[in-house]
């Protein structure tokens, strides 16, 4: 974009096997590029996501909103040391849980990554 003195302007080269979040407040994009044809990420790696999350929201305040999303996570965590796959359900129950609580973890680059391999789950 170029910028013909009007205002502020942006330029973003290339980006590949990335994921970045622009904006706050109730207004923020997500967008991942990378290669297609790339496998979904197993349990293992979805498990490491949600624990760095869990981690990262021990810096937030304690209340009630971050109460209900440090027990989704913890029952998702459970169930993927227990099982050792993603189970059904379980990427889309995981989205609604970060949508649910975005204000609370907008800020939080744990979270980006997390909705970055549900977006690669499709689920």
């Amino acid at each position: 974009m170029a910028n013909d003195g009007e205002g502020p302007s942006v330029r973003i080269g290339g980006i590949s096997g990335s994921a970045f979040s622009i904006g706050g407040s109730g207004n923020t994009n997500t967008v991942h590029h990378g290669g297609t044809g790339a496998a979904a990420p197993g349990a293992a790696e979805l498990l490491e996501a949600v624990l760095e999350l869990r981690a990262a929201l021990v810096r937030l305040p304690r209340g009630e909103e971050r109460t209900g999303l440090d027990t989704e996570l913890d029952e998702v965590a459970g169930e993927l040391e227990e099982a050792g796959e993603v189970r059904p359900g379980m990427a889309a129950r995981l989205r609604g849980a970060l949508t649910r609580w975005a204000p609370l973890v907008e800020s939080v680059s744990a979270a980006t990554a997390l909705g970055e391999l549900l977006v690669s789950l499709g689920g």
